[in-house]
């Protein structure tokens, strides 16, 4: 039996996302599409994937172990297409405010004949990319679910509180986590748990709804109206600079994670090459600071 790849795909998405409306828009195809090409997949490997119910979709035991196992295919499969077309090829994933300008260009200048391309991911697919094969290996910031995936940590960075440049506390030069106690984080509270520790709201059981941000733009829309406040890494701040809104340090926050990322089950020597290359550089500057 050949293993259809395109299948593969579709089959990678609705299992990532558990939902065929959200898998279909993720793949810009039709849900009907979607579905007729799940069935006929399971149909092919005489097994069924998932289990589809009125609320829910979830993974088989078969599924399970077939997603665990689909990028490390689909990477071997896109790489076995660069060689045969005789173009090595990379592909780089890159978070807002991650400067990847160095190691790009120490790889083409080691390597002319790789086609460096460089992808702008976000919070929302910065994992979603890697293990739908858009791109090769990522810059990606922390935390993130990491099965399937191998990081090799790179570097740490302060985090910030965005607020409203009319805010109260805007002019102050640094922040204690306690004087945030009564704001209100357009974020969810587990990813700041400085914050969910003292937050009035929660201690209060008034806790307002996080609206379903996607993307930092949003979130930096809301907290100049005055909405609220996030927590950034101080890059971010800097690439999303606005006269309407301002960043104060808060040195009790943990700081901010950055890693590559790649599937696990890839280890072609272009991959690894860059990595050493990334890993280096990023340790010069820390050096230097």
């Amino acid at each position: 039996m050949d293993l259809d790849l395109r299948k593969l795909r579709y089959f990678v998405a609705v299992a990532q996302e558990l939902h065929f409306g959200r898998a279909a828009a993720r793949l810009h195809i039709a849900q009907p599409v979607l579905s007729r090409q799940i069935r006929a997949f399971e149909d092919e490997l005489r097994t069924q994937l998932l289990d589809r119910s009125r609320r829910a979709t979830a993974l088989t035991p078969a599924g399970r172990r077939l997603l665990a196992e689909a990028p490390a295919l689909l990477a071997a499969a896109d790489e076995l297409t660069r060689s045969v077309r005789g173009t090595a090829q990379l592909r780089v994933g890159f978070m807002p405010g991650i400067t990847v300008t160095a190691e790009v260009r120490a790889l083409r200048e080691r390597r002319p004949d790789v086609d460096v391309v460089l992808v702008r991911t976000t919070w929302a697919d910065q994992v979603e990319s890697l293990h739908d094969g858009s791109v090769d290996i990522g810059y990606v910031r922390l935390p993130i679910d990491r099965s399937g995936l191998v990081l090799r940590p790179l570097f740490t960075e302060p985090r910030l509180v965005a607020m409203a440049a009319e805010h109260r506390l805007a002019a102050k030069e640094s922040l204690a986590i306690a004087d945030l106690a009564d704001e209100h984080l357009l974020q969810e509270p587990d990813s700041v748990p400085e914050w969910r520790d003292v937050a009035t709201e929660l201690c209060t059981g008034r806790a307002r709804p996080v609206p379903a941000f996607t993307s930092v733009e949003e979130k930096l829309e809301h907290v100049a109206a005055g909405a609220g406040i996030i927590v950034i890494p101080r890059s971010a701040t800097a690439y999303y600079t606005r006269p309407d809104i301002v960043a104060v340090p808060v040195p009790e926050l943990d700081p901010h994670q950055v890693c590559l990322a790649w599937p696990r089950g890839r280890h072609d020597a272009l991959l690894a090459e860059f990595v050493d290359l990334a890993a280096r550089l990023n340790a010069q500057v820390v050096a230097s600071r």
